[in-house]
C-alpha cells in the first residue's frame, strides 16, 4: 500500500527547505478563502434593509437604467472609500472603534434616512412630473421624467428639447461614505483587524469593498425594473411606487432613529 504524505510526514526525497515551504500552502489557501468570504459578504452587506431604502430613495426619481446602475455603483464606491479611510487608521494604530461612537453614527445614518425619504415625498409635492417618450438630436429616443415646476399649464414640447444632467451623483457617494463609516462596517474592521498583516487587512476591506459595489449595482437594476416599468406604463402607478419608497425610507430612518438614541441613553 502507498504511504500517505502530508506537510507533517514529507516524502523523504524532499529537502528541509521544500518541507519548510509546503505547511506555507495550507496557509495561503486558507487567507485566500478569507479573502474570497470577504468578497461574498461584502455582496450580501449591500441587501441590508436601510441600505436598499436609501439607494431607493435616491433613484426613485429616474427611469434610466444605466444611471440607476451608477448610482448603485457609487454608493458602493463611496461606502468602500470610508471602509479603506478608517480601516487604514485602526489597522495601523491599533486603536478600535468604540461602540458609542458607532451607535452615534446609527443615529446619523437614521436621520440621513428620514431626510432622503422626506425629500422623495417634497420632490412629488412640488414638481408637476409625468413621463413621456421624445427624441433627441442625435435620434436617441427614451422615456423621461419630465417636472413643469414653475412652467405655464400649457405644455410646451419644445421644453423637451434639453440635456439630462446628472447632480445627484455627489449625493450618493456621500450617502455611502456615511453607511461605510457606521453600524456593521465595525464588524468588517473587527475581522480585517484578525487579519495576520495590515496588507492583507485593507485587501479584505477592498474586496469587501468591490462585493458591495457589485451587490448594490445588482440591486439597483432590480430597483429600475418597476421604475421603469411603471414610466411606461403609467404615470400614477410610478408616483405611488415612489410614495412607497419614501414613506418606507422615513419609517425606517425613525426606527433606526429610535434604537440607537435607546442604546446611547441605556
Amino acid at each position: 500500500m502507498a504511504r500517505q504524505h502530508s506537510p507533517l510526514n514529507p516524502p523523504a526525497n524532499l529537502t528541509n527547505a521544500e518541507i519548510r515551504i509546503t505547511p506555507s500552502y495550507k496557509i495561503i489557501s486558507t487567507m485566500l478563502a478569507i479573502l474570497t468570504l470577504g468578497f461574498l459578504i461584502g455582496i450580501t452587506h449591500a441587501f441590508e434593509a436601510d441600505h436598499l431604502a436609501a439607494v431607493s430613495s435616491l433613484v426613485s426619481g429616474k427611469t434610466d437604467r444605466n444611471t440607476i446602475l451608477k448610482h448603485g455603483a457609487l454608493w458602493g464606491l463611496g461606502h468602500t472609500i470610508t471602509l479603506l479611510l478608517v480601516g487604514g487608521v485602526v489597522l495601523l494604530t491599533g486603536n478600535a472603534i468604540s461602540e458609542q461612537f458607532s451607535v452615534g453614527l446609527e443615529l446619523i445614518v437614521g436621520i440621513m434616512l428620514v431626510g432622503l425619504g422626506g425629500h422623495v415625498l417634497y420632490r412629488l409635492r412640488r414638481d408637476r412630473v409625468h413621463f413621456h417618450r421624445h427624441q433627441h438630436s442625435d435620434g436617441t429616443r427614451h422615456f423621461h421624467l419630465h417636472s413643469h415646476q414653475n412652467q405655464p399649464a400649457t405644455h410646451d414640447p419644445a421644453r423637451h428639447l434639453h440635456n439630462h444632467p446628472d447632480h445627484s451623483a455627489k449625493r450618493t457617494l456621500a450617502v455611502g461614505m456615511m453607511h461605510g463609516a457606521a453600524g456593521s462596517a465595525a464588524l468588517v474592521l473587527i475581522a480585517a483587524a484578525a487579519m495576520t498583516t495590515p496588507l492583507i487587512g485593507l485587501l479584505y476591506i477592498l474586496l469587501f469593498g468591490a462585493g458591495s459595489i457589485l451587490g448594490m449595482a445588482g440591486m439597483s437594476v432590480l430597483i429600475a425594473l418597476p421604475l421603469t416599468w411603471t414610466a411606461r406604463a403609467m404615470t400614477r402607478l410610478n408616483g405611488a411606487l415612489q410614495l412607497v419608497i419614501g414613506t418606507v425610507t422615513i419609517g425606517l430612518g425613525f426606527y433606526t432613529i429610535a434604537v440607537s438614541a435607546q442604546a446611547l441613553l441605556s
